[in-house]
Formats: structure tokens, sequence, C-alpha cells
């Protein structure tokens, strides 16, 4: 017993050996990691990252900074009307200044993709819960691209015809469907955010525009039947609205900070009515500008910003600004977006970032024609 002691021992010993490198093949990083590590090193080597975008942006990456502080950010906020024309005025300068751009979709779409300014972005996905669909709302990655592959679009707000109601003057279970406004009851008793201002009522009017059980017949009744009071002054309407000159108001803001006020306004929730909602983005798509100066920075930037963390603080951060922003990640907290703003399981929604339903032209070419057919 004394000599087979030693010898199984040994044989122990022998078969941890053997076992080790097997243990070490075990904890051995991802491809994926790996390959996102030597990323994350090249990035810091770029030292440096370059955005365009809306304001509020720059608030939202003091959180990028404080995980990558070896990154410095540099950012310049503005309209799209302003940093598009900028962009290709300094590319054709062969100036190439900016990594990403971060706005809405109608400059990357109509100026930077026409332009051929892009570099695709599904090549440049590379964290597990970036890639994973599911996150995200109706299990899928959203586009504003006929490809697919170029503008992402990251926001989701409900969108129908922003309207609201006084609670006083007006009982929401009469009103179903959006043709229910059409009533001749209600002649002359609605207040509209007026359509010039088409910056503003851009997403009502894609949507009725575009929705199969709306479209143009109703834009051209509401607009030249109704004798709407139109205004461009949101405050103005959400006085009037309190005050019961109007009971109804069309593409309307600002109805919950008169409500906490304690007027007797109140939004419809955009879900409720038959023909559904829509859902897309006011100013939550990033673009990635080709011959980007920090090429892995950029790369870096826009995973996290796709990330569970990323957009928590995409979505709490513009909240800070009184802008209801809900992100298209379903895997974070919606506490902070107000009940009537928020996706709801269920409802029926269409997503309203498409490329072809982009061009206000046509949508708006129908508006004047009915508002001149009321004038005359």
């Amino acid at each position: 017993m004394r000599r087979i002691a030693p010898l199984f021992s040994m044989a122990i010993i022998g078969f941890v050996v053997l076992l080790a490198p097997l243990a070490h093949g075990a904890e051995a990083k991802a491809p994926w990691q790996e390959e996102w590590e030597k990323t994350v090193q090249a990035a810091k080597k770029d030292g440096q990252l370059a955005i365009y975008g809306v304001n509020g942006y720059d608030e939202v990456f003091k959180a990028f900074a404080r995980t990558f502080p070896e990154i410095k950010v540099s950012f310049l906020g503005g309209l799209g009307s302003q940093l598009g024309p900028r962009i290709m005025n300094e590319r054709r300068a062969e100036k190439y200044l900016v990594d990403i751009y971060l706005a809405g979709i109608v400059t990357p779409y109509t100026v930077f993709h026409r332009g051929k300014a892009l570099d695709p972005i599904r090549p440049v996905l590379a964290l597990p819960e970036v890639l994973d669909e599911s996150k995200w709302w109706s299990g899928r990655h959203h586009y504003a691209d006929p490809e697919g592959q170029y503008i992402f679009v990251f926001q989701g707000n409900v969108h129908g015809g922003e309207t609201a109601y006084n609670t006083q003057l007006f009982d929401p279970r009469e009103i179903r469907s959006y043709w229910d406004f059409l009533n001749p009851k209600w002649r002359g008793k609605i207040v509209a955010r007026d359509p010039k201002a088409v910056s503003t009522v851009a997403h009502s009017l894609r949507f009725f525009y575009n929705h199969p059980e709306i479209g143009p017949d109703f834009i051209r009744r509401f607009f030249g039947d109704m004798d709407l009071a139109l205004s461009r002054d949101e405050r103005q309407m959400t006085d009037w609205l309190g005050a019961g000159k109007f009971p109804l108001a069309f593409f309307i803001a600002g109805v919950e900070e008169g409500e906490k006020q304690g007027l007797p306004v109140k939004m419809f929730e955009p879900g409720r009515f038959k023909e559904g909602a829509s859902v897309g983005p006011t100013q939550g798509s990033v673009s990635l500008i080709n011959r980007a100066p920090h090429p892995n920075a950029a790369k870096v930037a826009i995973n996290w910003l796709l990330s569970r963390d990323g957009q928590t603080a995409y979505q709490n951060g513009f909240a800070q600004t009184d802008d209801v922003i809900e992100s298209m990640r379903e895997d974070i907290p919606k506490d902070i977006i107000p009940a009537p703003h928020r996706r709801v399981k269920g409802a029926k929604y269409v997503y309203s970032g498409r490329p072809e339903w982009i061009d206000m032209a046509p949508v708006q070419k129908l508006v004047n024609e009915a508002l001149g057919q009321t004038q005359k």
C-alpha cells in the first residue's frame, strides 16, 4: 500500500496537468469578444470621435466618455438643414471631419444617402446584445433606407394625429376612428397646428396620407370641410383648448404640461383608434459617414449607443429636456415615458420611418389644395 500511494498521487498530478489546457480553453474568449477588444484598443489609439447632430446628444455622450475616457468626443449641434449642407460642403473641399451623424431620417436619406456619403452600419455591429434583434421593437432592426443598411433607426415614438380634448366638453368615447372627427357636428370646433409648419406636423400627416385605412381623402376632407382654426402657437392652442374655445385639437404638443397645471385637457392615446398609430423617429437615427477620420472610435460609439446602456442614457438624457423619446429597445425601463406616448403591447402600429414616406411634397400639395378650396 505504501508503494501504491505515491504512484496514485503521481497519476492524479498527471491528470490535473493534462486537464489544465482544456480548462484554459474553456475560459477562452469568444471570437466576437476578442475582435471587440481589438476594436476598443484601436479606438483608444484613434483618441477622438467627431459627432454632428441635433442638440441633446452632447449630453448623452457624456455617459460614453465616462465608459471610454481615452476617446475625446467633439460635438457640433444644429438642425439637419444646417448640418447636411455643411458636411457635404466639407467633403467637396476634401475635408473629412465627421464620424457619425445623429438626428432624424430626412437629412441622412435625402442628403447623405443620395450623395453616396454613407458607409453601411450592419457590418460594424459587433455586440451580441445589439445584434440580437429580439431585443428591438417588433423583433427586428429598423432602417430608413431601401437597402436596410445605412440609416439605423433606434427611436420608436408613437404618433397619431397628436390629438387632445377638453375633458369638460368632450366625451372621448364618441371617437373610435379618425373618420369620426369628420362628423359635421365638429365643424368649426377643432383647432389645429398650421400644417405650413410642416416639420411639426409631418409625422401625423405622413401617417394619415400613407395609411391604407385613412389616406388622401381623409386629409382632403379634414382640411377642406371642417372649418379648422389654425395656429402656430402651441401655448395658445393649449389655452384655447383649456378655456373651452375649442373642444378638440390636432397636431398639438404640451398638453401634459397644461394638464399638470390644472387645465381640463387631455391627450388621446394614439393606439386607441381603430386605425392604430405609427411608430417612428423624430431625431433617433445614426448614420456612419464614409471616409470617417476615426473609424474605430465610430464603431465603438455606434455599438455603445445601440447597447442597453447607451439606449438607457439616450432615453433618460432627452427626458431631462422634456423631450419625449422612446427607444426601440424593448429591454430597458419605460417608466420615464408618459403613458399617452408609450408603446403598448398588442396595439396596432405601422412603422413610419420608411424611405417612401419621407417625401412630404405630395402631402403638402394636397393640404394646400384643400385649404385653398376652403378659402374660396
